[in-house]
């Protein structure tokens, strides 16, 4: 197998980007102004049709490997080790991260809350872009935006921001309200992340 050019930087990229966007997440969560997009999408469809028969982590492992399977036809060469860590160590490290925030913050007022979602976007924006650039795997929901936007020569940030939205508008009509912080990572992640690729993670990479 051809080792990528630049690999170390690589594998960097994708260990930085991975826990810091699960680091994020926690922030995110930590914040309580909602779910990211695909969140609001998941458990909005787990809460309509499959609460009563099995447990959302179930129902989550199980939509990822089946995306996985799909993204396998169609985005095969966007998989890789981060699609992995992304599936399967991501939740811990969000756990983790929840729990060292909320200890130091264990009832924050509405500007506290504010500052952790201004952060939990700002840096999952930035994470996503570094894990993205490394080119050595994404998400399976992140791989449906660049597939489309690379195919067909559309803006990856527009891609992105209808791909959110359609999983927001999903999860709404499955019955969960999305928040605020729903909707602002469903307008600007494809623009900060694309902002990020261009002003730091590919020259870094290609430096």
């Amino acid at each position: 197998m051809k080792i990528p050019e630049n690999f170390k930087r690589r594998v960097v990229m994708t260990t930085v980007g991975v826990v810091l966007c699960a680091i994020a997440v926690g922030f995110f969560k930590c914040s309580l102004f909602g779910v990211d997009p695909f969140q609001c999408f998941a458990q909005g469809v787990w809460g309509r049709f499959f609460k009563t028969n099995m447990s959302y982590g179930i129902f989550y492992t199980v939509v990822c490997a089946l995306m996985l399977v799909v993204d396998m036809f169609v985005a095969r060469s966007y998989m890789g080790v981060a699609t992995l860590v992304n599936m399967f160590l991501t939740g811990y490290i969000v756990d983790f991260a929840s729990g060292v925030i909320t200890s130091f913050a264990k009832e924050p007022n509405l500007a506290v809350r504010v500052v952790f979602l201004a952060v939990g976007v700002l840096v999952m924006c930035f994470a996503s872009s570094l894990y993205m650039t490394s080119n050595l795997g994404v998400s399976v929901y992140d791989a449906i935006p660049i597939v489309i936007a690379r195919k067909w020569s559309f803006p990856f940030k527009f891609v992105r921001i209808a791909c959110d939205l359609i999983c927001v508008t999903v999860g709404t009509l499955a019955g969960l309200m999305p928040g605020v912080g729903t909707l602002i990572t469903a307008f600007f992640m494809g623009p900060l992340i694309e902002f990020f690729n261009h002003s730091f993670s590919e020259p870094y990479l290609n430096r």
